[in-house]
C-alpha cells in the first residue's frame, strides 16, 4: 500500500504536512519514552505523600512495564489489521486520560492502575506509529532520515525525563502524572488533521485470538516473574513455577503460529539474521541502559547526596547530545549502514560503561561522569535509530506493525529482565550497615553486569558485520564476472 504522502515521484523535499505527521508521531514516541523515566526522581515524593511502602512503590513503575511490554505485540498487529491511524489515534486519547487520572488520584492502587492504562496504551501507540512512518516514507534515505528523527525523539524522551521529573518534583510529583496529558492532547487534535488515513488489512479476515491470548499471556507473566524475582527470591518455588508457566505459554504460542492461518507474528521473519539481530541488540541495548541509570541515579543521589535537581543535569548532556544528532544520523545510515553504526554505539556503550566502574565516594564530574554520560549519548544516537531501521528495512507494509511491535516488546522486555538482574546483584552484595562505600561496593557488581550485556551485544552485532563483508564481496565477484555498462550501473546499497 501507498501511502498519499508518498506517492511515486516525490521529491526529496518534505512537504509541511508530510513534516506534520512526523511531528505528531515523534512526540507520542517522545510521552512513551519520558513517562518510563520520568516517574523514577519522584517516587521519594509519591511515597511520603500517600504513605506508600516500598513494594507498593516499585508498582508504580512496573505497572507501566507491564501494560507496555506484555500488550505490544498485540497493539502491532492490531495496528496491521485494524488499520494504523486509527489504532494510533484511540490510544493517544486513552494515554492522555491515564494521564490526568495520574495527577489526581489519592491512592495507591489507582495511581499504579492509572499507569497500566499508560502502558497499555502506549502498547499501542508506539508500534502504530513506527508503523505509519515506515509506510509513509520509502525505505532508503527518506525513511531512514524519518527514523533517525523518531528513534532520537524517544531516546531524548527517555533522557530528558530525568531532567523534567528532577524540576518537576521540585514543585510537586503530581506535575510528573500530569505534564504528558496536554502535550498527548494537542498531539491529537493535529493527529486527526494530519495523519493519513489508513485501510484495514482486509486480505487476512480472521483473528489469530489463541495466539494473543497466550502470548500477551506470556509477556504479562514473564515481565511480572522478573519484576517479583529481586523480591521473593529467584530461586523460589514461586519464581521458578512463574517461569515455567511462561515457558509452556511461549511453546504454546509458537506452536499456534504455526498452525495458524492468520499469526498474531509470522515466524518466518525471524529467519533473517539482520532481523534476528536487531532484536537482540534491542533487548541488550535498553537492558544494559536501563540497569546503568538505575545505578547511577542511585549512586548520586545516596551515596554522593545530590539532590534530584542535581542528578537529572548529569544526566543532561547525554539527552542533549542525542537531541542535537537527531536530524544527522539518517544520513549516516544511508553512508555507512547499520551493522557498521550498531557496532560504533555498542562500542561507545562498553567503554563508557567500563570507565564509570572508577567512581569513588569523591569523584571528579568532569573526569569520571561526563566522559560516560557523553559516550552514552553518542551510543543513543548511533545505536536506537539504526536497530529500528534495521528491523523495518525490507519488510512488507502489511507487516510492519507487527514488526515494530516486536522490536518494541524487545526493548521492553530487554529492559525489565535486565533491571531485575542489576538489582539482585546489587541486593546480593550489599551490607547491612548501609554505609556509603558499602553501597559504593555493591553497586560495582551491578556494572559489571550492565557491560557485559552492552558486550555481549557488540558480539551479536559484530557477527552482521562479518555477514555483510562476506555478501560485498559476493557482490563485487559477480560484478567483475558480468560486464556491466557504466551508464546504468548502480551503486551497492548499504542498507542490512
Amino acid at each position: 500500500m501507498t501511502s498519499p504522502l508518498n506517492v511515486p515521484g516525490t521529491q526529496e523535499r518534505w512537504s509541511p504536512r508530510l513534516w506534520g505527521t512526523l511531528l505528531v508521531l515523534c512526540a507520542a514516541m517522545f510521552l512513551d519514552a519520558l513517562d518510563v523515566s520520568m516517574v523514577g526522581v519522584a517516587l521519594p515524593s509519591i511515597a511520603s505523600d500517600l504513605h506508600l511502602t516500598t513494594s507498593t512503590l516499585q508498582w508504580i513503575v512496573s505497572g507501566y512495564i507491564l501494560g507496555y511490554g506484555g500488550l505490544l505485540l498485540l497493539g502491532g498487529r492490531a495496528a496491521d489489521l485494524l488499520g494504523r491511524r486509527q489504532v494510533f489515534l484511540i490510544a493517544l486519547g486513552v494515554f492522555a486520560l491515564a494521564s490526568l487520572l495520574g495527577g489526581f488520584v489519592d491512592s495507591g492502587p489507582l495511581l499504579i492502575a492509572s499507569r497500566f492504562i499508560k502502558g497499555l496504551s502506549a502498547a499501542f501507540t508506539a508500534p502504530a506509529g513506527l508503523s505509519i512512518i515506515t509506510t509513509t516514507f520509502k525505505e532508503g534515505p527518506q525513511r531512514n532520515r524519518a527514523l533517525s528523527i523518531y528513534t532520537t525523539c524517544a531516546a531524548t524522551g527517555f533522557s530528558m525525563g530525568l531532567v523534567l521529573s528532577g524540576l518537576l518534583t521540585e514543585v510537586s510529583w503530581r506535575s510528573t502524572m500530569l505534564l504528558p496529558a496536554p502535550i498527548a492532547l494537542i498531539a491529537l487534535v493535529f493527529g486527526l488533521r494530519l495523519i493519513p488515513r489508513s485501510e484495514r488489512d482486509r486480505t487476512q479476515r480472521g483473528y489469530d485470538l489463541p495466539g494473543a491470548v497466550t502470548g500477551t499471556a506470556s509477556m504479562l507473566l514473564l515481565v511480572f516473574t522478573v519484576v517479583q524475582a529481586s523480591e521473593v527470591g529467584w530461586a523460589s518455588a514461586r519464581t521458578l513455577l512463574s517461569f515455567l508457566a511462561v515457558a509452556l505459554l511461549l511453546a504454546s504460542f509458537v506452536a499456534i503460529e504455526q498452525r495458524s492461518s492468520h499469526p498474531l507474528i509470522r515466524l518466518g521473519v525471524l529467519r533473517s539474521g539482520s532481523q534476528v539481530r536487531a532484536q537482540l541488540g534491542a533487548a541488550a541495548f535498553f537492558g544494559s541502559y536501563v540497569g546503568f541509570q538505575f545505578i547511577a541515579t542511585q549512586y548520586l543521589q545516596t551515596v554522593l547526596g545530590w539532590s534530584a535537581l542535581q542528578t537529572a543535569l548529569a544526566f543532561l548532556p547525554a539527552g542533549a547530545l542525542v537531541a542535537l544528532s537527531s536530524t544527522k544520523v539518517g544520513s549516516v545510515v544511508d553512508r555507512f549502514g547499520t551493522p557498521r553504526l550498531i557496532a560504533a554505539g555498542f562500542a561507545f556503550m562498553v567503554v563508557g560503561y567500563a570507565l564509570f566502574l572508577r567512581i569513588s565516594l569523591d569523584p571528579s564530574y568532569a573526569a569520571v561522569i561526563l566522559p560516560t554520560m557523553l559516550l552514552i549519548g553518542a551510543a543513543c544516537a548511533l545505536t536506537f535509530p539504526s536497530l529500528n531501521i534495521q528491523a523495518t528495512n525490507g519488510v512488507d507494509d502489511h507487516e510492519q506493525g507487527m514488526v515494530s511491535g516486536l522490536l518494541n516488546t524487545s526493548v521492553q522486555v530487554g529492559g525489565a529482565i535486565f533491571l531485575a538482574v542489576v538489582t539482585a546483584v546489587i541486593t546480593a552484595h550489599g551490607s547491612a550497615d548501609g554505609s556509603p562505600q558499602a553501597l559504593l561496593d555493591s553497586y560495582r557488581p551491578g556494572l559489571v553486569v550492565v557491560t557485559v550485556v552492552a558486550v555481549a551485544g557488540l558480539l551479536i552485532t559484530v557477527t552482521g558485520l562479518r555477514t555483510r563483508r562476506v555478501a560485498e564481496q559476493h557482490t563485487v565477484l559477480v560484478a567483475k564476472s558480468e560486464p556491466v555498462r557504466e551508464e546504468t550501473a548502480e551503486p551497492v546499497s548499504v542498507r542490512d
